[in-house]
This record gives C-alpha cells, sequence and structure tokens, in this order.
C-alpha cells in the first residue's frame, strides 16, 4: 500500500481509537505495565444536568421542606409510609435510593456535603457545568479545566517524581471534559475496549511499522507513543477483569465506566485523574419520591458507586471519590411535579482517609427568609472550597492559587473532609 493511503487509514485507525490530534501533541508514554509507582488516585463523577440536592440529602428535620414539596417530599425515617428517607443523623437522611451508600456512611467514608455550590447566579445548565468544571465561576474566557492546571502544577513540583504515562489522567468520555482540558496530557475514550487500532494480523503490524517510521506528516514523533499506549493497556486484559469481592456492578453506562476505572487502578498504569460523568437529572416534570425518576437515577448511581469501593477494597485508603453537579434545584416543586433550576447543591466525598460519617457544610434553613432569591437552597460552601482541600490534602497539590486562579483557598474555609 501507498504511503498516503496507510496515512490516511491510519487517520481513521485513530479516530476509531477515539484519540484526538490533541491526545497525539500532549500525552507522554514510556512506562512498562507495573513499572508506575503507585500513589493517590481522584475519581470525579459529574451528575450533568442539575441533580436535586434536597431529594438526595434530604433534611428531613426540616418542617419547611415538607410544605413546600407536598407530593415529591421523601417521607421522614419514623413515617408510616414506605419509602422513607435513610436517617443519618436525626435531621439529614439519604434518599432510599441510596441505600447501598448507606454502609460506606456508617464505616466512616462517606461525607456528604449539603449546600454547596457555584457562587455564579446563573441557571443555564451549558455554563454552571463550564464554571464547576474550569473552576472560575462567571469567567468565560477560562481555556482549561481546573483539573488539567492540577496536572500542570503537580509536575512542576521536583520532588513529586511523576511517572510519565499514557494514563495518569483519564476520561471515560466521547471527547475530552472541559474539566480535563488544558496542556497537560490527558485520555478520553469511551470504553477500554474501544482504546485500539482496529486492524489485524500483518496490516496492524505494518500499520504500526509506518507510524513508528513517520516523518513529516500528521503522525510525526506520535506514532511510536500511540501503539505503546495500546500494548501497555492491552497487557492489563481488560477483557478478562472480575471484580473483587463480591462487587457487582450494573450492567448500565455508568457502572460499566466506574468498572473500568477500577481495572486501569489495579493496573498500575499510573492513573492519578480519572473522570466519568452521568446524565439524566434534569428533573422538571414528574421527578418523583422515593420512586419514579430520581429515584431510577439515584440506584443506578449507588449502586456503581457501591461496586467500586467494593471491588477496590483495601486500595480505597489511596482514593478519594468525588461527586459534583452544576447546581441544585427550586426548594418548591413546580406545577408538574418537578422541579426547576435552583441554586446550591449537595455533593459526595468518599474514601479511605475521608473524614465521613457526617454531613458537612452549613445548613442555611428553608424558610422563605432563608432561601436564597426567596426560592431556592442557600449557598453557605464555595465549591472552590471542597476541591481545594482534595488536591492539597490528598493529592498534595501546592500552588493552589494557580489551579483555582482568583480564589483565595484558604484552609480555614476546608471543611475538614480529607
Amino acid at each position: 500500500m501507498e504511503r498516503r493511503a496507510f496515512v490516511k487509514s491510519g487517520a481513521l485507525a485513530l479516530v476509531t481509537m477515539g484519540l484526538s490530534p490533541t491526545f497525539l501533541r500532549r500525552t507522554a508514554f514510556g512506562m512498562e505495565l507495573g513499572n508506575v509507582p503507585k500513589g493517590k488516585v481522584l475519581i470525579c463523577l459529574f451528575q450533568r444536568g442539575a441533580a436535586d440536592a434536597l431529594n438526595i440529602v434530604v433534611p428531613h428535620g426540616e418542617r419547611a421542606y415538607y410544605a413546600m414539596r407536598p407530593s415529591i417530599a421523601i417521607p421522614q425515617p419514623s413515617s408510616s409510609a414506605t419509602g422513607g428517607a435513610i436517617d443519618l443523623d436525626g435531621f439529614f437522611g439519604l434518599h432510599p435510593a441510596l441505600a447501598p451508600l448507606k454502609p460506606l456512611y456508617d464505616r466512616g467514608l462517606l461525607a456528604p456535603v449539603q449546600a454547596v455550590g457555584s457562587p455564579s447566579t446563573t441557571r443555564s445548565h451549558f455554563d454552571a457545568q463550564d464554571y464547576m468544571e474550569t473552576g472560575t465561576p462567571d469567567v468565560k474566557g477560562t481555556t482549561d479545566g481546573w483539573l488539567n492546571r492540577y496536572l500542570a502544577v503537580k509536575g512542576t513540583c521536583d520532588e513529586c517524581n511523576l511517572a510519565k504515562t499514557s494514563f495518569r489522567a483519564v476520561a471515560l468520555t466521547p471527547q475530552t471534559p472541559r474539566i480535563l482540558e488544558g496542556p497537560s496530557a490527558t485520555v478520553a475514550m469511551n470504553s477500554l475496549d474501544e482504546f485500539s487500532v482496529r486492524a489485524t494480523g500483518s496490516s496492524a503490524e505494518r500499520l504500526e511499522a509506518l507510524y513508528r517510521t513517520g516523518s513529516a506528516d500528521l503522525v510525526h514523533g506520535t506514532g511510536a507513543e500511540m501503539f505503546d499506549a495500546v500494548k501497555m493497556l492491552r497487557a492489563a486484559n481488560p477483557q478478562k477483569y472480575l471484580p473483587q469481592n463480591n462487587a457487582e456492578y450494573p450492567r448500565s453506562q455508568f457502572g460499566t465506566r466506574l468498572l473500568q476505572i477500577a481495572q486501569l487502578i489495579k493496573a498500575n498504569v499510573g492513573l492519578e485523574i480519572a473522570f466519568a460523568d452521568v446524565g439524566g437529572w434534569d428533573t422538571h416534570v414528574n421527578q418523583g419520591s422515593s420512586t419514579g425518576q430520581l429515584a431510577q437515577r439515584l440506584d443506578d448511581f449507588s449502586r456503581s458507586i457501591a461496586a467500586l469501593v467494593t471491588d477496590l477494597g483495601d486500595k480505597m485508603d489511596d482514593v478519594v471519590i468525588l461527586t459534583m453537579s452544576e447546581f441544585g434545584r427550586m426548594a418548591r416543586e413546580n406545577g408538574n411535579r418537578g422541579t426547576d433550576h435552583g441554586h446550591a447543591g449537595a455533593l459526595f466525598v468518599i474514601g479511605g482517609h475521608v473524614k465521613g460519617g457526617k454531613v458537612h457544610g452549613k445548613w442555611p434553613g428553608l424558610e422563605q427568609e432563608q432561601l436564597y432569591e426567596g426560592r431556592d437552597l442557600a449557598l453557605t460552601t464555595d465549591f472552590r472550597s471542597v476541591f481545594a482541600e482534595i488536591v492539597q490534602h490528598h493529592l498534595g497539590a501546592r500552588m493552589l492559587d494557580r489551579i483555582f486562579p482568583g480564589f483565595a483557598a484558604s484552609p480555614r474555609d476546608f471543611l475538614g473532609l480529607v
């Protein structure tokens, strides 16, 4: 085959791998499987669509909560009604669909944070997600994500002894998410199974040889590294992976992605940052209470996370799982038995060294005069305080002002999560 035709077919092969030119331009390779030093891992899970904080971490001790949500409120734990909240501390509880997470709370691994979010007043999904992923609320000109800035800042640390690995930061998403955009090396892929060159036998060998000897075309300087990354992942043999400790992942896209994150962690490929997202949280109509639309989302969400924690076992000592959503939802239910876009939300921090077993954050109350703009749960914790505490205390990052520009990340504002 002529070289020009090979280059063209090679570009198609890259597309099937889910690799973009930015991946080829930015990524550093070269570590053999098992030679990457083990370290701390942060797993970020984004609930896209604005998850309803008040029906996730339920303030069942707040009278106003039930007055504002006559048909969708989660019943009190002591109620005779079925599907009551799972009590945590006498005031807060979990949605009953989050039952798989209650043992993590009891073991001190799970720390819910209530009334947390962005100081931005936007109710736009697009803008709010962008602000949360860039870490710069109301600044639309930011070109990189805060996790990518973390990678860059940690990379300037001489004593960090960072491994040069293709898989330092991996997103199980079709495209690189905003939170990982930037100059530091990242990988985005739909699944581990798709991270391969779609060629077989001698044609694959010939294609690899051509990439490795490229000179002045698109793949110059990147072909060898691409195939090294593929071989590295093949050595982990993801197709034959079996979860440990009787962990059972849901057979959903989200469950599968968390299973594959566990695979990467256990394969010792140098994973430091993992990212996955899950949609379906925009519950304007027929949100449901203990059952229904939101409950179905939470069931998959909680069972997937619980399986991941179970599967990782003792490795959770080096792992923190951080969940997030762009904002919460209106305190009052609407006329369609749903909830509209709100302000403050809730998130979970999970890990072996997380100070769990309690609900973190200052509760603002739900009386009329306590609501934000007279309609929403008020913000008491800036999401950047939570993120900054995790990257500093868990990942060991310094120079927080470079990771969260324009924000004074003071330890005095940390919640004591890790």
